[in-house]
């Protein structure tokens, strides 16, 4: 008999549907007793006439079946593989080393039987000629039809998402031979199954002995656990890089809902106390029931939802639980139970999420409670299972440091927010000689940068701009001391360099302090950054005194409307100086310019050809001072600058010719009298009363009496008339006048004495080669208009 002969057609059932001669002659059954009788009775029972096989019959180990393929069905062929005895080879097996067919049958019937990969033969029109018993992917596996799937094509077999995907990848496998190997599949969630599942697909070909191709082996592994996992571990790393980045309460929750959403859950709802925003330290679990809570955050596609919300959670709910215990929950979600009864608001999220199950996390360290974190997932995704409990209680923990820090850095925030406020200027002191402005830009991580208008004698002006590098609270109180400072040595009527040197040596002062504190105290060693600049501003001659450290150049706008720096030598950083000098230039300003004085930044837009700021500055004379501040604050709004900018607007004005009384004295005894005659008759002019006016020819006595006693001509003899009435009496000499206390036997010593006891304040004031002799005493009358 010839090898491979084909002997019969075995159906599905098992039953013989086609019997041919060499059946007949191997086996003795006809061809009428054979047809639809089960193959195996006919291969292991006698003949009719209770013959055995006949001689020569080969061992059913050497019986190959092979599906094949007839009409829309699949029919098994039994041949005969071999006409040798099982387990030998024939010299064609022992060129080819390949193993019996018998031992290959074997091997087969074992890897379709039990073996835990799932299997599924293709055919090379992709329909079904064989599955396994570990195949769980495919469509209609149940009693009744798994046996229809054989010659159903591969698309309508199989239970992948995306089937027709497969099929492409099936095919192109078939036509070119390569292996696609460990393909991730996600499986259709069969009827009555709570979860869906994936699949790791691979595909090969199937080659006959000419090398033809005759279909493909599909072999699947369930790794629905493995792809939970990594799905999980994916989550956790998401959640540490993403969540944390910045240090507001509010965005830190925002960060954690757009990281679980939709990655974990659907809904992500997060509420945290009202304290905590506010940067009050959390309260231990338990907490009261009527604590109130603020929504943080929400991520959901179920239309709009309200942030923002302030409320205690309702009693009896498993949110309430969570912050009593601070445990974790997984909840089942039933229609009408008395908690969601209790909670309309989330029995709300509930409905138009289409949610099925709920996690319930707190947002807890060390025992303190933060809020709370609701995980909602719904009908595009598996309920939640106790594996994810662990994972949100992990994401909520890390979640839960990161508002904490957030907390901390804004109670500090807002401590030195608070700190800078109170000392910054409430109301300016200027004089009435200068209209003043300012536009701040502040930092969100706080800053230490502070202006001053400070009113000195004389109608004069101080117009200081400051700035200590770094944010917090140490920084505010650095910048406290040193405005402190400031005003303490302006009312020495220091020039402005004079001003720099003495506020440089405070602040050494402060930085020997820092360095002196222990390793363990935050400021030890670190560096304290400081820079001032200081404008004196005269309305009498029209001029502004400058000297500056660390800060950039003063810009003028002047009346027509053009921008220029003004040329002010750059003085040492402060505590940098070494006893090196603070420049100071002297500039006029002509009345109807704008002074403006401020951070680099704002310098640059404003004096840059291309400066952003600049075209803003154009026809500043017309414009009044505080439409320019709100146009300048809209376009830093605009312009997002970094770090906090301040820029301060001064618009000087000159003080009247007719509150001004100048006389040039001679230098010998008859300078009294004169300076006696000259300051009544203008005293009279301004309608000053008698009191006032008494005394005020009593101080100008004393200084002209001093003056050309002790002084070095030319004198000169000066009346202010403004706010206050002002008496000056300027010589070239550099002797300071000194306040005796004269015995009673003494002629002279009582003078300025005297003129101490009825001024509000009097002193002396060093200007280049001449000083200054001054006192001051409130108005008897206003003073004349111009």
């Amino acid at each position: 008999m010839p090898n491979d002969e084909v002997l019969a057609l075995v159906d599905e059932d098992g039953r013989v549907v086609e019997w041919r001669r060499p059946a007949e002659e191997l086996f003795g059954w006809s061809v009428d007793q054979a047809v639809g009788r089960s193959v195996t009775a006919l291969l292991r029972e006698p003949t009719t006439d209770g013959e055995q096989r006949r001689e020569g019959l080969p061992d059913t180990s050497a019986i190959q079946v092979k599906p094949v393929l007839h009409g829309t069905s699949v029919l098994w062929q039994v041949r005969v593989a071999r006409d040798t005895a099982p387990g030998q080879n024939t010299p064609e097996h022992e060129a080819s080393g390949r193993e019996v067919p018998g031992q290959d049958l074997a091997i087969l019937e074992a890897v379709f039987a039990h073996s835990p990969v799932g299997l599924l033969v293709l055919d090379d029109q992709l329909r079904v000629v064989r599955t396994s018993s570990a195949v769980g992917w495919l469509r209609d596996t149940s009693a009744g039809h798994a046996g229809h799937l054989p010659g159903r094509h591969f698309t309508e077999a199989c239970a992948f998402e995306d089937a027709e995907q497969e099929a492409v990848v099936a095919r192109r496998v078939l036509n070119s031979g390569k292996p696609e190997v460990n393909r991730t599949v996600r499986v259709l969630r069969a009827p009555g199954e709570p979860r869906s599942r994936t699949a790791s697909v691979s595909y090969f070909r199937l080659a006959d002995s000419r090398g033809d191709a005759i279909g493909v082996v599909a072999y699947t592994v369930d790794i629905t656990e493995r792809e939970n996992a990594q799905r999980r571990l994916a989550l956790l790393e998401a959640v540490r890089t993403r969540v944390g980045h910045r240090l507001n309460v509010m965005h830190v929750c925002q960060e954690l809902v757009e990281a679980v959403v939709p990655a974990f859950a659907d809904v992500a709802d997060v509420e945290v106390i009202e304290d905590v925003i506010r940067g009050e330290d959390p309260p231990p679990a338990p907490v009261q029931p009527d604590l109130p809570l603020r929504r943080a955050a929400f991520r959901g596609d179920i239309g709009s939802h309200p942030t923002a919300v302030v409320r205690p959670l309702p009693a009896g709910t498993p949110f309430s639980h969570v912050l009593s215990d601070l445990r974790p929950r997984l909840v089942p979600l039933e229609k009408n139970s008395s908690w969601q009864a209790a909670d309309p608001e989330r029995a709300d999220i509930i409905e138009r999420s289409g949610a099925h199950s709920l996690i319930v996390a707190p947002l807890a360290m060390h025992g303190q409670t933060l809020g709370v974190v609701s995980l909602y997932r719904g009908r595009q995704q598996d309920p939640f299972e106790q594996d994810d409990i662990t994972v949100a209680y992990a994401v909520c923990a890390h979640a839960a440091l990161c508002i904490n820090n957030a907390r901390l850095f804004m109670r500090e925030w807002m401590i030195a927010s608070t700190v800078q406020r109170r000392l910054l200027p409430q109301q300016p002191t200027a004089q009435a000689t200068v209209e003043i402005a300012s536009v701040h830009h502040a930092d969100p991580k706080g800053g230490s940068t502070w202006f001053d208008t400070i009113a000195l004698p004389s109608a004069r002006t101080a117009l200081i701009v400051g700035n200590v590098a770094g944010q917090g609270i140490a920084a505010a109180v650095t910048m406290g001391l040193l405005r402190t400072a400031l005003h303490t040595l302006a009312a020495l009527d220091l020039e402005p360099d004079e001003l720099l040197a003495r506020l440089s040596d405070t602040t050494a002062r402060l930085v020997a302090a820092r360095a002196a504190l222990p390793p363990s105290d935050p400021l030890h060693g670190e560096p304290l950054v400081a820079g001032c600049i200081i404008a004196l501003h005269d309305p009498v001659e029209l001029t502004c005194t400058i000297a500056r450290s660390g800060l950039p150049e003063p810009v003028v706008i002047f009346p027509d409307g053009t921008p220029a720096d003004l040329s002010v030598p750059p003085g040492p950083p402060l505590a940098e100086a070494d006893n090196a000098p603070f420049p100071a230039t002297t500039v006029s300003i002509p009345e109807g310019t704008t002074l403006a004085i401020g951070t680099a930044t704002l310098t640059d837009q404003l004096l840059a050809p291309s400066g952003s700021l600049r075209p803003l500055l154009h026809r500043t004379s017309a414009t009044p001072l505080p439409h320019i501040r709100d146009t300048l604050a809209d376009a830093l709004t605009h312009h997002h600058p970094t770090g906090e900018t301040l820029l301060l607007l001064a618009r000087p004005r000159a003080l009247p010719a007719n509150q001004v009384l100048t006389c040039d004295l001679p230098a010998g005894p008859e300078a009294a009298p004169i300076a006696r005659a000259a300051t009544r008759r203008q005293l009279d002019a301004w309608k000053v009363d008698e009191e006032t006016a008494f005394i005020t020819e009593l101080i100008v006595s004393e200084f002209v009496s001093n003056a050309v006693r002790y002084g070095t001509p030319p004198l000169r003899l000066r009346l202010l008339h403004q706010q206050k009435l002002t008496c000056e009496v300027t010589d070239t000499a550099a002797s300071a006048p000194q306040v005796k206390h004269a015995r009673t036997i003494d002629e002279t010593g009582r003078g300025l004495h005297i003129v101490a006891t009825l001024a509000d304040q009097w002193g002396t004031r060093y200007q280049p080669h001449r000083k200054t002799v001054w006192a001051e005493q409130p108005t008897g009358a206003s003073a004349a208009s111009p």
